[in-house]
């Protein structure tokens, strides 16, 4: 969606998500102000509580599931404050982030945990980094790390499901409760376990038991996800909402009044985009406007399209395919379905229709150029059926 062109379909009429860049930074330093959080209630709460253990995890309870609601709330739209590799790994099972992406988040959320450790051990006055002495191994403690992080992915996946804006405070609360339910403290973070053993304080764990805590996190996520693709097909439709919606909404520039069409093919990278391009070049401004989006969308526009497109006078080059998700289709007047079947979401509200066209992926220009047309003749008729069109 950054630098789009007039004609690029979706992409043209939203805000540019965040690049890359931005996003990873977003990551780091929000999980190294969690971790600050965290590390840094801790030494205050045993400090303060006169040897009361349950007094100092109250203080870093609260301490904790406070920071992780303001933090989340401060950087999800910008990049879905996973702060949790756990977390990432499981959104990008189900496409909510591209893989090619994923190794920058994890660096990020590694780098920025092991600062905010530094930062909290500096506001205490203690040395940078000391290895941690706090002893937590055993089955009971895998376990509970297994339990705890099954509990925040299938919190994440059954409440971005239905109310997606309430994620944040379900993830606080849960991490909140499980502090206290479960027998490790519930880290259910695999960054935060790691850069955990590099203090000796309060939060510390010991380094030798890194291993077996990550190990049941990552099961934990993978468990959680699996069951939630089971328990909801239609799970990948949410996936870009976690923890809270990062993908752009629609610019308030587009004329309120206007009708909204959206037209839905998997990779967002064919069919649809050749048919927001000729609806939004034809309709009538401020009658009508067309958005395009996929179900499992690709990485760029495919070059076959873009060539036909040109010959035509429409660049959808600069176009960015974007996943098709409930929120994006909300308010639609009409959805328009090119070969995504099942996986496009079921809309009561909104008009559906369903054009069989062939995906042109891999086919030669002269049959793309035929599809293309197909396109062209479709839109042209309906504008025509609603009025829409100059």
């Amino acid at each position: 969606m950054d630098g789009s062109s007039p004609h690029a379909g979706a992409g043209a009429e939203l805000r540019a998500q965040p690049g890359l860049g931005r996003r990873v930074v977003a990551e780091g330093v929000g999980t190294a102000l969690l971790l600050a959080a965290v590390v840094g209630s801790g030494i205050m709460g045993e400090r303060l509580a006169g040897g009361n253990v349950a007094i100092a995890l109250l203080a870093n309870t609260l301490a904790t599931g406070a920071a992780l609601l303001a933090l989340i709330l401060t950087f999800g739209s910008i990049s879905g404050a996973h702060f949790n590799p756990a977390v990432t790994l499981a959104d990008a099972s189900v496409g909510g982030i591209r893989w090619r992406d994923v190794p920058a988040y994890l660096a990020a959320q590694m780098a920025g945990a092991a600062a905010g450790v530094a930062v909290a051990h500096a506001m205490f006055g203690l040395p940078m980094f000391s290895a941690s002495r706090h002893a937590r191994a055993g089955g009971a403690q895998f376990l509970s790390e297994l339990v705890a992080t099954f509990g925040l992915l299938s919190v994440i996946w059954g409440v971005a499901r239905t109310r997606s804006a309430a994620v944040p405070f379900a993830v606080a609360a849960f991490i909140t409760a499980a502090y206290w339910f479960t027998a490790s403290t519930s880290f259910a973070n695999p960054a935060v376990t790691i850069a955990r053993s590099a203090t000796d304080t309060f939060a510390g764990i010991r380094p030798a038991d890194v291993p077996a805590f990550v190990a049941a996190q990552l099961l934990g996520a993978g468990a959680a996800t699996s069951l939630f693709r089971w328990l909801t097909p239609a799970l990948p439709q949410r996936a870009a909402e976690v923890l809270v919606p990062h993908r752009p909404e629609p610019e308030k520039t587009v004329n309120e009044a206007a009708e909204r069409v959206i037209f839905a093919c998997v990779q967002n990278a064919g069919r649809s985009q050749m048919a927001a391009a000729f609806f939004n070049a034809l309709a009538t401004p401020g009658k009508a406007h067309a958005f395009s989006a996929g179900t499992r969308p690709a990485d760029v526009v495919h070059p076959e399209v873009v060539s036909v497109m040109r010959e035509v006078g429409l660049d959808v080059s600069a176009a960015r395919p974007q996943r098709l998700t409930a929120h994006l289709a909300r308010g639609a007047r009409l959805l328009v379905t090119m070969g995504c079947g099942d996986e496009c979401p079921i809309l009561p509200d909104t008009e559906r229709d369903d054009w069989p066209l062939e995906d042109p992926k891999g086919q030669p220009l002269e049959r793309v150029r035929e599809i293309r047309e197909e396109i062209r003749r479709r839109v042209v008729g309906l504008l025509a059926a609603h009025g829409w069109q100059r």
